[in-house]
C-alpha cells in the first residue's frame, strides 16, 4: 500500500513538473538559446539585418562556439572566409582587425557576419532565402542560378539549388529562424 502511494505521489510531482514546464512561454528557450545577444542586437541595429537571421546563422555555422575553423578555412562564429573577410574590412573600412581576431573575438565576427549580410541583403534587392544562400555558397555561384533559372530564389523552390550543401543551409537556418520568432517576443 505504501509502495502505490509513493508511486502515485511521485507521478502528481511528475505531471506538475511538466504542466509547470509547458505552461511556461519559455521553456522553448532552453532548446534554442541565443548566446551574444547584445553583440548580435548592436550589429543588427547599426547594419539593419533582422537579429534572428543573424543568430540563425550562427547557430547553424557553429551553435554559438567561438574559435571553431572549418575543414575549408572558414573563421569564428559566422564562419567568415579568410578571402571574404579580407575583402569586408577593406569594404566596411574596419581597422586593425587581424584573422586571428576574427576567429577568438565574437563581436568583430559578428559585425564583419552582419556587414556582408547587409552586403548581399542590398545586393540581391532584401531577399532573406537568396541573401542566406549567397552566405554559404556565395554571391556569383547564386546570381548564376537566378539569372540562368536554375532557382528562382524563393523558399518555396529550394529544393531546386544544385548545391545539396547549400539547400540543406538554407533550410536549415530558415528552420532556426522560425523558431527563434516564434519562441522570442522581442530581440
Amino acid at each position: 500500500m505504501k509502495i502505490l502511494r509513493k508511486k502515485r505521489v511521485l507521478l502528481i510531482m511528475f505531471v506538475s513538473f511538466v504542466l509547470v514546464l509547458f505552461l511556461n512561454t519559455n521553456w522553448m528557450a532552453w532548446f534554442y538559446p541565443i548566446e551574444y545577444k547584445e553583440e548580435i542586437r548592436a550589429q543588427s541595429q547599426s547594419y539593419e539585418v533582422d537579429p534572428f537571421l543573424i543568430a540563425s546563422i550562427i547557430r547553424v555555422e557553429t551553435n554559438f562556439k567561438t574559435s571553431k575553423e572549418s575543414k575549408r578555412g572558414a573563421i569564428g562564429l559566422m564562419q567568415l572566409m579568410p578571402d571574404t573577410a579580407n575583402w569586408i574590412l577593406e569594404q566596411a573600412k574596419i581597422p586593425d582587425t587581424s584573422l586571428e581576431e576574427l576567429k577568438h573575438e565574437p563581436g568583430r565576427n559578428i559585425q564583419l557576419g552582419t556587414w556582408y549580410l547587409r552586403n548581399l541583403s542590398d545586393q540581391f534587392g532584401g531577399n532573406e532565402i537568396v541573401m542566406i544562400a549567397a552566405y554559404n555558397a556565395g554571391p556569383g555561384k547564386v546570381s548564376s542560378w537566378l539569372k540562368n533559372g536554375v532557382w528562382d530564389g524563393t523558399l518555396e523552390t529550394v529544393k531546386d539549388i544544385p548545391f545539396g550543401e547549400t539547400r540543406h543551409y538554407v533550410q536549415r537556418v530558415i528552420y532556426y529562424y522560425n523558431q527563434y520568432v516564434k519562441i522570442y517576443d522581442t530581440f
